[in-house]
């Protein structure tokens, strides 16, 4: 799957950064949602839907192996109906939150991601964050898929 080039934008404060194609390739699997794909998507996730802002996924029924790396500004909401759901990988960044408590508690397995990881942003570019990222597994189909990528150690 290729990088949609008809998606770049240029935004200066943009919450927006997609997950690098070397993490779907490692994978190895393909969604059924991803639930936090920018309009038009981005050509990198390896989904059979997909739900943007305009869709206001939060409002909608999430069926299925689910994709997601929530608006890291506003994670909250996202996560608590990704753990209720209970089914899919979330990249997330790790937060002294209490969401991010739950998910160290409760989630299926935990895949810490190298600290170097570059997102890809909404004008082509690459960039690191100043966080580091973990892959938050739900079910048995996340959990097989984060041991069988060898990205790093799985809890």
């Amino acid at each position: 799957m290729a990088f949609n080039p008809n998606h770049l934008v240029k935004v200066k404060n943009s919450d927006e950064r997609y997950t690098p194609k070397w993490v779907f390739d490692s994978l190895g699997v393909e969604f059924d949602i991803d639930v936090c794909s920018p309009v038009g998507g981005t050509g990198l996730v390896p989904a059979k839907k997909f739900y943007s802002i305009e869709d206001d996924a939060l409002t909608q029924d999430w069926e299925g192996f689910v994709w997601m790396n929530p608006p890291y500004s506003k994670p909250t909401p996202f996560m608590d109906k990704f753990m209720e759901h209970g089914n899919g990988i979330a990249l997330v960044p790790f937060s002294k939150s209490n969401w991010f408590g739950r998910v160290w508690n409760d989630a299926h397995t935990l895949c810490i991601l190298p600290p170097n990881l570059k997102f890809q942003r909404p004008d082509g570019s690459s960039k690191q964050i100043f966080m580091q990222c973990v892959l938050v597994g739900m079910g048995h189909n996340a959990t097989s898929a984060l041991v069988r990528s060898k990205i790093g150690r799985v809890r």
